[in-house]
């Protein structure tokens, strides 16, 4: 495909997407009904489709429309390509742009606009972090670093550095986080790499690694990922200490790949159902990575940033206490109730901790930490809880 076509196959496909479609189905879709297309232009498409979902705002504002066409236009003048040598109407290109659509578009004003955050949302991020929400937003618009996991119990940074390399993934340590790995080159052989089919590395962004680093873990613990989700945290806990270890989640089909992932880490969990969580009685730590908006991360699922609405924000709010309510039930008297989220709104953060400790007298906060989407991680808030 020449780097036209890719365009015209990216603004129908933001069309669909525009249209109400999930962008990773419209892409789907895509491909299903184009077999001409080669790996790269897969690839290439597809960061089309997701660098205009990162600065949908901005990039109507500058293409003049928020169609697929739009979009488009306002991506390419970001980058500040020749219009004409895409939009020439020529083979599968795009037809050429008319009179009124080189007279429009505009570079956007208004901070929401500019940063690409929805208007009611704006206001939340500036409360949460105050000085820092320019900051955060802007880092919102560009693709999310790629992290890997080192899996301590089979092998060392060093050597799992070099053994990526030799499958062509150029990776170096993250400097915040002792376990990960920055990967900056041949992201896409991660997963037929050696090192990731032998499971000495994960994937695993280093945020969520250092929400994982931080717990108090000991041998011998019982711990339980009550949202455990497709296991990631559950697996970076089998490798720092040897654990009786359990993961549930409410939808087990999201744990499907789990038993998998855990044979190739050398790991041992157990998963339960929620009928089973009755007889399992009380663990020593119960890790709540809850359902959330995922702001943190919307530069992963940037659709996301646009379908949240208010009303699924407080509906998750009332999820996030209902979990910490349940979880609180397992924790052992002398245990440690964790609170995860990849959100860096306060209301599904402090304010959810803050809601649970007034309804909950004897709970304190022991340790708490919140990582920013500026220091090369996604964004995430955690809190320890503790009876005291």
């Amino acid at each position: 495909m020449t780097p036209a076509a890719r365009v015209q196959a990216a603004i129908e496909i933001l069309d669909d997407v525009q249209a109400g479609t999930a962008a990773e189905q419209a892409l789907t879709r895509w491909g299903r009904q184009s077999r001409y297309a080669g790996s790269g232009d897969r690839a290439a498409v597809r960061d089309h489709v997701f660098s205009v979902l990162r600065c949908l705002r901005s990039f109507a504002s500058l293409g003049g429309a928020a169609t697929g066409r739009g979009l488009m236009i306002g991506l390419l003048k970001s980058q500040s390509v020749d219009l004409g040598a895409i939009f020439s109407g020529l083979g599968y290109a795009p037809s050429a742009l008319s009179d009124e659509e080189r007279a429009s578009g505009q570079e956007p004003v208004e901070d929401a606009e500019r940063l690409d955050v929805p208007d009611w949302i704006w206001p939340l991020f500036q409360s949460a972090l105050e000085g820092k929400a320019e900051a955060a937003a802007t880092a919102l618009q560009h693709r999310a670093p790629i992290h890997c996991r080192v899996n301590l119990t089979k092998t060392d940074v060093a050597t799992a550095i070099k053994l990526m390399a030799d499958d062509g993934v150029i990776c170096s340590a993250h400097p915040t986080t002792p376990t990960a790995l920055i990967v900056t080159q041949g992201n896409r052989r991660i997963r037929q790499s050696s090192a990731y089919t032998s499971g000495l590395v994960e994937l695993q962004d280093a945020g969520s690694q250092s929400v994982v680093n931080a717990l108090p873990l000991r041998d011998g613990m019982r711990i339980l990922d009550y949202c455990a989700g497709g296991g990631g945290k559950a697996l970076a806990m089998s490798a720092r200490a040897q654990l009786d270890l359990y993961a549930h989640d409410l939808i087990p089909e999201r744990m499907k790949d789990l038993p998998e992932r855990a044979t190739r880490a050398g790991a041992q969990i157990s998963m339960l159902t929620t009928e089973e969580l009755t007889d399992a009685g009380l663990f020593d730590l119960v890790l709540c990575d809850a359902p959330c908006s995922g702001s943190g991360s919307w530069r992963r699922a940037p659709q996301a940033k646009w379908n949240l609405t208010p009303e699924r924000l407080l509906e998750l709010e009332n999820i996030q206490y209902d979990i910490l309510q349940k979880a609180a039930l397992l924790t052992a008297q002398n245990g440690v109730l964790v609170y995860v989220t990849c959100s860096i709104l306060r209301e599904e953060n402090v304010d959810s901790v803050n809601r649970f400790l007034k309804e909950n007298p004897g709970w304190n906060v022991i340790y708490q930490e919140t990582l920013p989407i500026t220091q090369d991680t996604d964004g995430f808030f955690t809190t320890h809880l503790k009876r005291l």
